[in-house]
């Protein structure tokens, strides 16, 4: 029932369920239109990460890293490199969930900052998320719907991850170096041989998503070793984001019918630079997940799409789902005015996004 419950409350969800029902009244969807590789490519993610959260990788990992931390901007680099590097593998949902409470109990504990640290966890977590195929949902379709390489796909992620980077540790430079108490290690330990079996079929997965093996099967041994560690970990997975995806994919089938709106679709999407731009202006209304389905339909220019679909994830609260995350978990933990950091998030936000739009046009137009 709690399983049910979450994807009934999902927003985004419900979204797309509502404007999938309209599309039907124009069309009906084709079986070929919908990106089964895709579906279980997502599938099989989320049920990896949710093992490694089963298992307190993230924990172990926050713990240790914070114990070295003797100062405020110490602490705030580690926990947002940890962001970052979290973000690569974990994605970046599961990561805000994990480090954002971690922090903000240290925080309160010694009297910390709360809103800008909680703000570059976030921000980390997606910038680290773009740098891999399976750390953004989206980014899982722009390899399947472009077929792109590894090669290819790191050409466009290591610039934007190097340069997110040296703009990060510019801001680090401005947060002053309070002194706190060394961090104690909590006795939380890891439980190796399943680590290390997750991290087997983690490497499995890879080979699935760039179709070297049909990723039907990664699917299957994860479910498989999910069941076999605990059956609850199936229960924590993020059924509405499957869903979403399946109901997009059923949208864009169903609107691909009707030439009005294809021709004004392609009329936003013409050239490398408007693609870019379409997508970062649809994620801030729909999230940058379903924009990326839609945009992607549309259009050819998938460095366009991969760059404005991540960088599109910074702004607004809907931007990306990580966004509505880190508020939902600073409203749980935080002890500063919720309104306070809502209004500072924001501005925070759209600053980033105003920022890395400039890189990311920069490594378009240049090639870098």
């Amino acid at each position: 029932m709690t399983v049910l419950k979450n994807i009934a409350k999902d927003r985004i969800l419900q979204i797309t369920v509502l404007i999938t029902v309209i599309s039907l009244f124009f069309a009906r969807p084709r079986f070929a239109d919908i990106n089964f590789h895709t579906l279980w490519s997502v599938a099989a993610m989320l049920t990896i990460i949710q093992i490694y959260a089963y298992l307190h990788v993230l924990d172990v990992l926050a713990y240790k890293l914070t114990s070295i931390a003797d100062n405020t901007r110490k602490l705030n680099m580690l926990f947002t490199a940890l962001a970052v590097i979290a973000g690569m593998f974990l994605g970046n949902d599961i990561t805000a969930l994990t480090l954002i409470p971690l922090y903000l109990n240290i925080a309160k504990r010694y009297k910390l900052p709360q809103i800008l640290p909680v703000t570059l966890i976030g921000m980390g977590a997606n910038i680290g998320a773009a740098f891999t195929p399976w750390g953004n949902p989206h980014n899982i379709f722009l390899v399947s719907r472009y077929n792109v390489s590894p090669l290819k796909f790191f050409e466009w992620s290591v610039p934007y991850l190097i340069l997110s980077l040296i703009i990060m540790l510019l801001v680090f430079l401005f947060i002053p170096k309070k002194e706190i108490p060394t961090q104690k290690t909590e006795p939380i330990r890891i439980s190796w041989r399943p680590t290390i079996i997750t991290t087997v079929v983690f490497i499995f997965f890879f080979f699935g998503v760039f179709r070297a093996i049909d990723i039907i099967w990664p699917l299957i041994v994860a479910i498989v070793l999910a069941l076999a560690i605990n059956p609850r970990i199936m229960l924590k997975i993020d059924y509405a984001l499957l869903l979403t995806f399946t109901g997009f994919f059923i949208f864009i089938s169903n609107i691909q019918q009707i030439p009005a709106i294809v021709n004004l679709i392609h009329d936003m999407v013409y050239s490398e630079i408007s693609t870019y731009f379409a997508s970062i202006i649809s994620s801030q209304v729909m999230s940058n997940v379903p924009s990326t389905i839609l945009v992607g339909k549309f259009t050819n220019y998938a460095q366009a799409l991969f760059l404005g679909s991540n960088i599109g994830g910074f702004g607004s609260a809907i931007g990306s789902m990580a966004n509505m995350l880190v508020l939902k978990t600073f409203n749980q933990h935080g002890s500063v005015s919720k309104k306070k950091f809502f209004i500072q998030w924001t501005i925070m936000q759209f600053a980033g996004l105003i920022i890395l739009t400039i890189v990311g046009l920069g490594l378009l137009i240049f090639r870098i």
